[in-house]
């Protein structure tokens, strides 16, 4: 049997990291098996989806790489067929319409909680004739519920799985305006859709006990369920904002790469032995479901930071010029020209061993496209005393233009001024470092000047000692 999973958001919001996880586990499964990888959007409730929060689940599946296979199916359209589904539930004898009004369902649950009773439906239209209907009320239909017994499937991430039947009420299948509820959509798309697995997250798992008996009442085979734990902080509290649950366009806006993301994701709840470093094919390749916890992952920013930091180490330094370019653009208010984009890629090498996030790599490249004269930090600007400033203007003399102009020439050239002004080599590269990036760090100081180039870089040396 080939498998065939979905992924089925609620439009109500963004992409979160739970479902980011959720739609990357079902993906892996399904390329594992070299199955089928379904999106399906679950738009039934009109008043709270929207399109601004399907082109966010869009786009952020998009990001993480996790394409989809076939059309996107959008569950509204089909609530004709989810709504047949219910009426031959009824026709057999197997669903029942319910007249209650809202005022008495809202005393029936007052009364059970006064009583100390589960606050559920009490059946009282069940096996009532529809004859003895009050007028204008229009009614719900409600499926029929096993009373007696269990509920009990084989999870495959949780192990086998029980519920007493008396604690089931009749859930409602369509409302009274005609329209199905969630519940039943979700059975009847995943029927039709030929779904054979469906891995989703813990808290669907009073929804499967209730779904499966909708399954038995239309004779329809059960496919696998897989309930995957939540994510947590690290401090062990379920996951929000202040833990990091924010939607996954967010984590691209913070500098993040989607292949660090889908490692770090991966590694919420699934684990290969000691293995941390997993990209895609590798992940591909291993995941399988019996990999996956049961107990609650924690989501932990240093370990993401870290994993990030490594994917844009061994990135191409061309991707990463043009990851990085938008946001150095936006911070100087103006375009990069050919020269200064030339600059830093030249330079990338020697900053991305030093950044945890694309943010941390722009601002550390911003300085080699500054227009002059340069900005200088006030930790630096204590570095050009006007001595220094003086020295530094000896220094740039030295440099004349029979100077080879690469770092290990430069550094000789300044070991040698140093040796013969009696100064550390310290006490000229750390000004130097002030004079042409502005800042107290950088990549080896002649390696920026390598890249500046010798114009540049005497121009900066100069602007340093003009400001004396």
């Amino acid at each position: 049997m080939s498998v065939v999973v979905r992924f089925a958001p609620s439009p109500t919001g963004f992409l979160h990291i739970g479902g980011g996880r959720t739609a990357l586990f079902n993906w892996l499964f399904a390329r594992h098996h070299k199955g089928t990888f379904h999106l399906r959007i679950e738009d039934t409730d009109r008043q709270r989806s929207t399109q601004a929060a399907i082109d966010a689940i869009l786009d952020g599946l998009k990001w993480l790489g996790l394409d989809w296979d076939g059309e996107i199916v959008f569950q509204f359209a089909r609530a004709a067929r989810h709504a047949e589904i219910a009426r031959q539930l009824l026709a057999e004898g197997k669903a029942y319409c319910c007249y209650c009004t809202p005022e008495e369902l809202e005393q029936m649950r007052q009364e059970q909680k006064v009583k100390g009773l589960p606050m559920k439906y009490d059946g009282r239209w069940r096996d009532r004739d529809p004859a003895e209907a009050p007028p204008g009320v229009p009614p719900v239909i409600r499926l029929k519920m096993p009373q007696t017994g269990e509920t009990v499937f084989p999870d495959m991430i949780q192990g086998e799985c029980r519920q007493a039947n008396e604690q089931l009420d009749d859930m409602v299948l369509l409302r009274a305006d005609g329209t199905p509820t969630y519940m039943l959509s979700v059975v009847v798309d995943d029927h039709d859709m030929k779904i054979t697995d469906v891995i989703r997250g813990a808290d669907h798992l009073s929804n499967t006990y209730r779904q499966i008996q909708l399954y038995n009442a239309m004779n329809w085979t059960l496919p696998r369920f897989g309930h995957v734990a939540l994510i947590h902080g690290a401090d062990g509290a379920k996951l929000s904002k202040r833990h990091g649950a924010l939607g996954v366009e967010a984590y691209r806006d913070m500098g993040y790469l989607p292949e660090a993301m889908r490692n770090y994701l991966l590694r919420l709840g699934w684990g290969h032995g000691d293995d941390e470093i997993i990209d895609t094919a590798q992940a591909i390749e291993w995941f399988d479901v019996d990999g996956v916890g049961r107990s609650p992952s924690r989501f932990d920013v240093a370990k993401l930071d870290n994993l990030n930091g490594h994917y844009i180490r061994i990135a191409d330094n061309q991707r990463l010029l043009e990851l990085i370019a938008p946001r150095i653009e936006e911070r100087l208010g103006r375009k990069t020209d050919a020269a200064g984009r030339a600059r830093l890629l030249k330079a990338m090498d020697g900053l991305k061993v030093r950044a945890k996030t694309l943010v941390e790599l722009a601002d550390n490249a911003v300085f080699y496209v500054r227009a002059r004269p340069i900005p200088i930090e006030p930790k630096a600007a204590a570095l050009l005393t006007p001595e220094a400033r003086a020295r530094l203007q000896r220094f740039a003399a030295t440099l004349g233009p029979g100077t080879d102009w690469t770092a290990a020439a430069i550094e000789a050239q300044a070991r040698q001024f140093a040796e013969a002004e009696g100064p550390k080599l310290g006490n000229i590269a750390q000004p130097l470092r002030a004079a042409l990036a502005g800042q107290t760090t950088s990549p080896g100081i002649f390696d920026v000047a390598e890249t500046l180039g010798r114009d540049e870089t005497l121009a900066r040396l100069r602007d340093a000692g003009a400001a004396s």
